[in-house]
């Protein structure tokens, strides 16, 4: 008998090949439609592959396309979509795969911290002969054993020698602050004192609104105006704090289900006048879509829903904004 999986990928294909045709002969004039206005093409909603791994490129790109994003943030990092080993003959395939349906990859999420490393090179090379804009990098971690400023201090000259890096091949770097005991860049102020020196043309931040609002509580806004003219790019997602058994955990939820203050988030994006395409994250329970797994045990329909949803809510408040 088939697994579960493997019965959920036959019926994803069957199921879709409908729409895939219609897709095809409305060709230029469903194109024309996903990019209609001017928010969506200035501020276009990728969806990250992390949750598509599922499925190869081909349909990859063809579900993000019937379900209606602009492009997709490709994984190009161990594990991912990609592998960094294989990036110049693999990251133009996934590429071709996404515009061939009418979409684009603006986008992609990479390890990249260290410039003197072989794959770095290759990767940035690739992407930028590609024409992708943007690059989410790796993280960088806090050594207990050294100061904090320190520590800063030993990053800081390969973010320099990355940007210049960047800029050679024509694509950005983009550091996201990631919560958490540890990370550079979760309390934010230190990816200030990281990046207030580069050049922000070829390296800067990617903002994410969960991760700020785990750490900053209240005081996220203050930070968000710190590292305004560092962002470009951002991440939507959610998240709730739960109590069981004694103790407080995060736990990820749809968007609009949990604390993140989407109203004045997009309030302040508008007071500093950020302008960036957003990287759409579904990191709650999916079936093992959340944490990028090879095989679902869950039917796909029920991730493809989750992602519809969690795009109209995110689709409305871009409305909203622009209006």
């Amino acid at each position: 008998m088939a697994s579960p999986a493997k019965r959920s990928r036959r019926h994803f294909l069957s199921a879709s090949a409908a729409s895939i045709a219609s897709l095809a002969l409305l060709g230029p004039l469903s194109r024309q439609l996903a990019a209609s206005s001017q928010e969506r093409r200035s501020q276009g909603v990728h969806v990250f592959s992390k949750h598509l791994q599922w499925l190869d490129y081909q349909p990859m790109a063809q579900t993000a396309a019937q379900i209606g994003f602009d492009g997709v943030d490709l994984t190009v990092r161990p594990g991912g979509h990609v592998s960094p080993d294989r990036v110049e003959e693999d990251l133009p395939r996934a590429v071709e795969a996404v515009r061939q349906v009418g979409i684009r990859v603006e986008m992609m999420t990479t390890a990249v911290t260290d410039p003197r490393d072989p794959r770095t090179r290759a990767i940035l090379k690739t992407a930028g002969r590609l024409g992708v804009r943007y690059y989410r990098m790796g993280y960088y971690r806090y050594d207990p054993a050294k100061s904090v400023p320190a520590a800063l201090d030993e990053i800081r000259p390969q973010l320099r020698d990355l940007a210049a890096m960047n800029e050679h091949y024509g694509v950005a770097g983009s550091y996201q602050n990631h919560a958490g005991n540890g990370y550079v860049g979760a309390p934010l102020w230190d990816l200030y004192q990281l990046l207030k020196d580069c050049d922000r043309r070829w390296i800067g931040c990617q903002y994410d609104i969960r991760h700020a609002t785990v750490e900053g509580g209240t005081a996220w806004p203050t930070t968000l105006r710190l590292l305004a003219p560092h962002i470009n790019t951002l991440v939507a997602k959610d998240f709730l704090w739960t109590h069981a058994q004694d103790r407080w955990k995060l736990m990820n939820c749809p968007l609009g289900d949990g604390m993140v203050d989407f109203e004045k988030y997009f309030s302040v994006l508008d007071r500093q006048k950020i302008a960036a395409p957003f990287s759409l994250h579904l990191e709650y329970p999916l079936g093992g879509a959340e944490h990028g797994r090879k095989q679902l045990t869950i039917d796909d329909r029920r991730v493809m829903d989750a992602m519809r949803k969690d795009l109209s809510m995110l689709r409305m408040w871009l409305k909203q904004r622009s209006s």
